[in-house]
């Protein structure tokens, strides 16, 4: 039986811009390490990563550090990758999790599989991949749970995530998209969800109620023919080649609303729900 030898796994997280120090493969009894510790910044990464290093790029992806420790023929890849943010590192998190694996309460999220296992707290996004292919859930879990004792960061949700009604909502549907949300330039970054009837959004990166009132009347004119509808501070509907019938309205900062809406479904009356649950 594993017994977890915590004292021996010590993480440096990265406060201040430090870099994390590597977890210790002792941490686990009959672990060890092996070869040598990588370390890698946002302009190196493609040499680890190659073709995925993008999609941590486009999730503020800072550094990383990792080590490969191995009992037997058994060995367990761990990197621990620093973002910008704990949202962008929930972002990545809920970006690479497997569909048919549930979620566990790991930081602020989590997934252990028979052969890999990720979770995200703090700013800080951790997997671990093991080899060769057979169930290694007991040393994987092992290892999570030192880590996640030592990994210092918050562990509730970004707060956008309980922001859409819950009525008909796709579970586990919420995910940040790191640029061109909804596939438009001029909404830089923000969260989508899945609905029976169509699909929420919120834009999340403008920083003034005046620069979302900019962002929105470009919105407009690039639609064309739009209908003022009367929800938060302003609000339009329109039919888009793209996006189907949407209902877009402006609370704050916050540009929101939805997209692909079903045909007789009140786009009003679900925009005022969304509206009312954004701070």
């Amino acid at each position: 039986m594993m017994r977890l030898l915590l004292a021996a796994l010590v993480i440096t997280l990265a406060l201040s811009g430090a870099a994390p120090q590597p977890p210790d493969c002792r941490a686990v009894q009959g672990w060890a390490q092996k070869d040598e510790t990588r370390s890698y910044e946002p302009d190196n990464l493609f040499d680890y990563m190659n073709g995925n290093a993008e999609g941590y790029l486009l999730y503020r992806f800072q550094q990383m550090v990792g080590v490969t420790c191995q009992s037997g023929a058994d060995t367990i890849l761990i990197d621990i990758s620093v973002m910008a943010d704990a949202e962008s590192a929930y972002g990545i998190f809920s970006a690479n999790r497997h569909p048919k694996f549930p979620v566990e309460k790991i930081g602020m999220g989590g997934q252990i599989m028979p052969r890999k296992a990720t979770f995200a707290k703090g700013p800080y996004y951790i997997e671990l991949a093991a080899e060769p292919e057979k169930d290694h859930t007991p040393a994987l879990r092992a290892f999570v749970a030192a880590l996640e004792k030592v990994t210092e960061g918050e562990t509730s949700l970004p707060a956008p995530l309980g922001w859409f009604p819950p009525e008909r909502l796709s579970a586990d549907s919420v995910r940040l998209v790191p640029e061109s949300l909804l596939g438009l330039r001029i909404l830089s970054r923000g969260y989508v969800a899945e609905y029976e009837y169509g699909k929420g959004f919120v834009v999340t990166s403008e920083k003034t109620p005046q620069a979302a009132a900019a962002v929105l009347e470009k919105w407009k004119v690039r639609i064309g023919q739009t209908a003022a509808e009367q929800v938060a501070e302003e609000a339009f509907t329109a039919e888009d080649k793209f996006l189907g019938r949407l209902f877009v309205f402006r609370k704050g900062r916050y540009l929101a609303g939805f997209a692909n809406l079903a045909a007789g479904e009140d786009g009003k009356a679900r925009a005022q729900a969304l509206a009312a649950r954004i701070p």
